[in-house]
């Protein structure tokens, strides 16, 4: 039953606010338990919107992989916007988990997800809203332990005043290994003290708290010191056995609308490409995928389960996939068959064949998408995209001549070493699409082509080659955005960017260190959560915030790094070494591309997760 003091005071308020959908639980696939038959609560928090979180296939695996143990009750807790987060203040209603309407303060486990830097800020007001101090430090018990993981947790120095322990890769097996230590501490009444020391034994576990951290004068690290036990460098966790790992047969169902609102199959996790800027494409490896049975048998289940009518293939590249076309070919004779529409993910242009471009156009009616990520040769080679304009356009007269007549391209702007001249090319590379689309005999008469350019703002990331170098300042950034939009001719191409600020923020949030803490503390107290949304956003608050502790975001961002200075990150192992890192960072600076590693091995040291080689 749910929590009864809680769900009458929903009932008083709900219609009050814009989606009550998102606060009252109960759809298709929740897990409902009784909390007296289970030994672990735990509460998994998606520091966003509803909307956004339950689109999230990280939180669908581990929620479901949480709950198939009949010990562990695992709940779901989103962000709540700003009309519900009054509502609940004025009514004394606590975050609580959505499946029991019990408040997460009474849980065992608080876990967040950290899937970008600017969601930082709703970690701290969740705490808040749940009654709970947000330091670590005020919160003595060993329950509820705070925990987090994702893909930020590579760097999670920022937030180490606040979270008691990290999850470093994959969490599959992990979480459940936490877990079961988690229940032995609390069967004995360890303290929170004994129980982060024994924890941290665990690969892929970091405690923050285990870690002193010195600086120079300059502001540089001077030493990162572990005590009590805790290892020099804590190494991510990986599946290595990718096909047979979990998978859940049912998602949670919404009754209103999502990001993402579709059954979601895992095709492989990982990336063989090596672009410099990416940091998913590092901190993932090595390649693994699952075999095409496992993928349709992951697909039906999931369709039966839920009555969707659309399944997405998710990785970092799906045509990446040893048997891509043996796989589309077979999912697409039962989808067709059931009318399901399957929908796929960015195509890369240089292993775009006739024949997946036959079957992608059964099963995929709108314009195809493609990151060339640089308008000129140079800087693809600069990233290490290893794609070139003749397979570019190769791949536009393939979808062309196939009928396609909208192109949408995923650029960055202000990568390392980018000139005007690199700016210029990429409304270049768009204007020369159309043309070429009009000067092929074979185009649909008739039909007007559009051509779609998305320009993000690079930011450097941890564990990528380009670690080391300065993100542009924000005028800088927007004058590359008013020189693209001046070079722009033509109607038939649609320009958009992100916006400059949050990009100058993330660039802040991501190669920070631990002094970055307070200024989080005092960002939230004036104000800021939810950042990632334009309504939300106050980069004024952010900057008031960095002056009152005496840092300048600029040291974070716009800083170029010696190879020799120590990261917040570096006693953090993701199977990368930095070794590897400078040689990319020095042959972008040659424009030296590195073969994929399908085609020859680069010395990451990712193959030491699996054996000494990632590929036979």
């Amino acid at each position: 039953m749910p929590n009864q003091q809680i769900s009458e005071k929903l009932d008083q308020i709900l219609m009050q606010v814009q989606k009550p959908a998102h606060y009252t639980g109960g759809e298709l696939g929740s897990v409902i338990k009784n909390p007296k038959e289970v030994d672990v609560r735990f509460a998994f928090c998606f520091p966003d919107l509803y909307e956004v979180g339950m689109s999230h296939l990280g939180m669908k695996i581990l929620y479901s992989l949480k709950n198939a143990r009949p010990d562990v009750w695992c709940e779901r807790v989103f962000a709540p916007e700003r009309d519900m987060e009054r509502l609940m203040k004025e009514n004394d209603i606590p975050l609580y988990g959505l499946e029991s309407f019990d408040p997460i303060r009474d849980f065992d486990m608080i876990g967040f997800t950290l899937q970008y830097e600017l969601s930082f800020t709703s970690v701290l007001n969740m705490l808040d809203l749940a009654g709970l101090p947000v330091k670590a430090s005020e919160r003595p018990s060993l329950s509820p332990l705070v925990i987090a993981g994702g893909p930020c947790a590579c760097n999670p120095e920022p937030l180490c005043d606040f979270i008691d322990l990290f999850i470093l890769g994959e969490g599959e097996e992990v979480n459940l290994e936490l877990i079961d230590l988690y229940k032995i501490a609390k069967k004995e009444g360890w303290t929170k003290e004994k129980f982060l020391r024994q924890a941290c034994r665990i690969e892929g576990i970091y405690v923050p708290s285990l870690y002193d951290v010195s600086y120079f004068p300059d502001g540089t690290i001077k030493s990162v010191t572990p005590k009590d036990g805790a290892p020099a460098r804590v190494r991510k966790r990986i599946i290595r056995d990718f096909d047979h790992v979990f998978y859940p047969s049912s998602f949670v169902v919404p009754y209103t609308d999502i990001v993402h609102d579709r059954a979601i199959i895992e095709v492989l996790r990982g990336c063989i490409r090596g672009c410099r800027f990416c940091q998913a494409g590092f901190i993932y490896r090595p390649l693994r995928e699952k075999n095409v049975d496992t993928l349709c048998r992951n697909g039906r289940d999931l369709c039966a389960s839920t009555g969707y009518d659309e399944i997405s293939l998710s990785s970092l590249s799906t045509s990446d996939h040893s048997q891509v076309e043996q796989l589309l070919t077979q999912m697409v004779q039962w989808t067709d068959e059931k009318k399901i529409n399957l929908s796929l993910p960015s195509l890369r242009v240089d292993n775009f064949s006739q024949e997946l471009l036959d079957t992608v156009s059964k099963v995929r009616k709108s314009g195809l998408t493609f990151a060339p990520e640089a308008g000129t040769q140079r800087m693809r080679d600069v990233i290490n995209k290893n794609v070139n304009e003749e397979e570019i356009f190769n791949t536009c007269r393939t979808a062309f001549e196939g009928g396609y007549t909208a192109v949408k391209l995923y650029f960055m702007m202000g990568l390392p070493t980018e000139t005007m001249e690199d700016v210029e090319g990429i409304v270049d590379l768009a204007q020369r699409i159309v043309d070429f689309y009009y000067s092929l005999p074979s185009r649909q008469k008739g039909k007007a082509v559009t051509v779609t350019v998305s320009c993000a703002c690079f930011v450097p990331k941890p564990f990528t080659p380009f670690q080391f170098e300065p993100q542009d300042t924000w005028e800088m950034l927007r004058e590359k955005q008013n020189h693209m939009l001046s070079c722009l001719k033509s109607k038939k191409i649609r320009l958009n960017w992100h916006d400059a600020d949050t990009s100058f923020l993330e660039g802040v949030l991501a190669r920070g260190d631990r002094r970055l803490g307070e200024v989080l503390y005092r960002a939230w107290k004036k104000g800021c959560r939810l950042d990632s949304w334009g309504n939300h956003f106050h980069m004024e608050w952010w900057q008031e915030a960095m002056d009152e502790c005496g840092l300048d975001p600029a040291f974070y961002a716009n800083r170029k790094r010696d190879y020799s200075e120590i990261m917040p990150w570096d006693h953090l192992d993701f199977a990368v070494s930095k070794d590897f890192l400078i040689r990319e960072n020095q042959k972008a600076h040659n424009n030296q591309t590195t073969p994929n590693c399908r085609q020859q091995c680069a010395g990451c040291g990712a193959n030491q997760l699996v054996g000494g080689r990632c590929f036979d």
